[in-house]
Parts: C-alpha cells; structure tokens; sequence
C-alpha cells in the first residue's frame, strides 16, 4: 500500500474513533441517564481542558524520547480502554472525570497525526505535501460522517455501543498505527522552545491580542452545535406531530450533513480569500454561526425541514472560513521565529479556552434559564446563541482592523 493510502486510512479512523459519540452523547447523558443539564457542559470542556496541557507534554515525549508513531498507537490504545469504562459509570461527577482522562490521551493525537503525516510525506520520494495532504486530510472528515451515520443506522446513538464502535475503532488504529512509516525523535530544541510561553508576548501587540479573544469567544460558538445539536433533533420526538419523523428517527444522519458542507466549502476558501480579504472572511463566517443558530430557532422536522438543513449547510461555511482564514492571519502576521507557536496559542483559544467558555456557560445557562420542568425551551435556547454570534459579529467588525492584501494569499499558497 502507498504511503498516501496508508495515510488516508490513518485520518479516517482518526475522527471515526471521535464522531462515534460526539453528536450523540448528548442523547446519552440526557434521554438514557437523564443527568444534570449544568454538568454535562462540562463534558464538553473535557475536550478544551485536556488541550491546554497535552499535546504540549506529548510534543516533547515525541521530540525527544519515542517515535511519533509509536506514541500515537500507545494514546489510541489508551483511549479505547478508557472508552469501554466509561459505560460502567454510574455517576455523572465520575463520568466527566474519566472523559477528562479519555480527552487526555485523543485531543493530542489529532495533532500528532499531522505530524506523522508531514514526516511521512516528506521523506516520500515525488510527494508534494502542500498539494497532497489536503486530499488526505479530508478523509478525516469523511471517517467522522461514517461514524456518525453507523452510530445512527445501528440504533446506538442514546446507547452505550456509540462508546464501543468508538473503542473498537481506536484498537485497530492504535495497533495499526505501529506500521506507519517511522518518525523518530528529532530532539530539535528550537521547536521545544516555540512549545513554552514564548507566544504569549503576542497579547503586547494590540491586533493579534484582539484577534485571540474573539478567537476564544468564537471557538465557544462551536461547541453549542456539537454539544446540543443532535439532542435538539431527537427531542422532537416528545412533539406528538414529529415524534415518527425521518429527523427523529436519523437525527445524526441529518447533523452529518454539517460536515459534508464543510468538504465543500473548503473548496471555495481560496476564491473567497482573494475576493474579500481575511477579515471579512471571518466576518462572513460569524454572520454564519448567526443563521446556523437562527434558522434552528425556527426549524422543524416537516414544514421547517428546509431551516434544519439550511442550518447544516450553513455551518461548513461558519467553521472553515473562520479557522482557515484565521490560520492564515496568524501565518501573515507573525514572524518565522513565532509563527509556529503562534498558530499553537490559535488553536489553544480556540480549542481550548473557547471550548471551557463554550461549554461551561451554556450547560449553566440553559439549565438555568431555558429549561422548565425538564423540558428545554430549544426555540430561546437557540435565539440566545444567534443573538451571542450577532454580538461578536458587530464587535469584531467595529473593532478589528485589517487592510486586504492579495499577496498575503498567494504567500500562503506557495
């Protein structure tokens, strides 16, 4: 097998082994073991959690003391184990603890999976990695879809087995992650000190400091639709008029369609880049997160289907045009001697402070103010989301400053 396949099937499992259950333990902690609204917000800052401090520890394992590859095995291998407990958890307290320690050993791997496919690439004769990898990265996408629609099909989305298919799914990758090309240690010092604080010093500089906040805050954005979205649908069901509807019954199914957009809408990044500029980009895709929360506000599953699959559509242009271009204000705003650590402070807000935000005030928000009797009130619960991008939305464009440079796309692409 190619290098190439080898690596295609590295990055499908890879967010097989994620989309198993993360759209639908929802419908798991709330339809099955009906616990606290307020706690399960924070199953979801597992996630940010275990990014502020992992793959920092397991960069420098990789750097200095175990190939890349091996070490991506062994964190697979560890959290397939975790994820067969986490069905015996009878505790909710207990529960988020032992998903902290799952996330602990998955959130690294998605970065280290990058770098075993660069190394990979690279030492591959007529591999190009700017023009190859992408194609391959997008099989990742495709293995979550997969996941999400097995995890439907199989009747296990309110069910303990989204936990085993995830689990399952992670031993074939750990064991076949050891027959990857090999990526040793390195031990370049230079990358181990872009890992520290270093980046920080970015919050001196007015533009890149506001950059990050809104980051933070827009990164909480996007755990409201993978923490709540699946749920919202299935609970239709309680609606006599829904209760037998296709978007009960294939819930996932209809969420998946989120991550089909966002295949596509990859594809049209470059084009809008170079029309309108990296800030109205981000701009454009805040405005998205608005009709992305909105038009769930007003879907149903008959004569509001169209606003539910609007909605998804709409999300593949809220998440990439954000963290593509965003990406790429950091690459043309730094210097080369930060730029490294500087795309990991991006990812650190965004997936890490903004998932705690995200995740922590809207469990407690609408346990608090948009749940009555049991009963969520999705309609408030998804205007109050639309109205919270809406803000972000004004106060960006007010007060972030970007003048539109061409050349800044064309540096990136080559």
């Amino acid at each position: 097998m190619s290098v190439k396949y080898r690596l295609i099937f590295m990055n499908f499992m890879q967010f097989f082994v994620w989309g198993a259950w993360l759209i639908t333990i929802a419908n798991y902690w709330f339809g099955t073991r009906q616990w606290d609204g307020t706690q399960f917000g924070l199953v979801f800052g597992t996630m940010g959690i275990a990014s502020l401090y992992m793959p920092t520890i397991t960069g420098i394992m990789a750097d200095r003391f175990i190939n890349a590859e091996r070490l991506y095995g062994i964190l697979h291998l560890l959290y397939a184990g975790v994820l067969f407990y986490l069905p015996q958890v009878n505790d909710p307290s207990t529960f988020i603890y032992v998903m902290l320690l799952a996330m602990s050993f998955y959130m690294p791997t998605i970065a280290l999976s990058n770098s075993i496919s660069y190394t990979a690439l690279k030492n591959s004769p007529n591999s190009d990695v700017v023009k190859d990898f992408p194609p391959i990265r997008v099989w990742g996408t495709i293995g979550f879809i997969a996941a999400m629609w097995l995890t439907n099909l199989t009747d296990s989305k309110a069910t303990e087995y989204q936990f085993y298919i995830a689990g399952i799914g992670a031993i074939v990758l750990g064991l076949y992650s050891f027959s990857l090309p090999k990526c040793p240690p390195q031990r370049n010092t230079e990358e181990k000190r872009s890992l520290g604080l270093e980046s920080f010093k970015l919050f001196g500089n007015y533009k890149m400091a506001l950059f990050f906040i809104f980051s933070m805050f827009l990164g909480g954005a996007l755990q409201l639709t993978n923490a709540y979205g699946d749920v919202f649908l299935d609970e239709f069901k309680n609606v006599a008029e829904y209760k037998d509807s296709f978007v009960v019954k294939y819930s996932t199914i209809i969420m998946s369609i989120s991550q089909i957009s966002e295949t596509l809408f990859i594809l049209a990044i470059p084009y809008f880049l170079k029309r309108f500029g990296i800030k109205q980009v981000m701009l454009i895709s805040m405005l998205a997160w608005v009709l992305r929360f909105g038009l769930f506000a007003y879907g149903n599953p008959t004569d509001g289907l169209w606003m539910i699959i609007l909605s998804c559509i709409v999300y593949g242009m809220a998440f990439d045009f954000f963290n593509i271009s965003g990406s790429l204000f950091v690459e043309t705003s730094t210097s080369a001697t930060i730029r490294s650590s500087a795309q990991g402070l991006f990812m650190m807000m965004t997936n890490g402070f903004g998932a705690i935000l995200g995740s922590f005030t809207s469990g407690w928000a609408i346990q608090k103010y948009y749940t009555h009797d049991g009963v969520r009130d999705w309609h408030n619960i998804w205007l109050a989301f639309a109205v919270y991008s809406l803000i972000i939305a004004i106060l960006f464009a007010l007060f972030f400053k970007h003048k539109h440079n061409s050349e800044d796309v064309a540096q990136v692409s080559h």
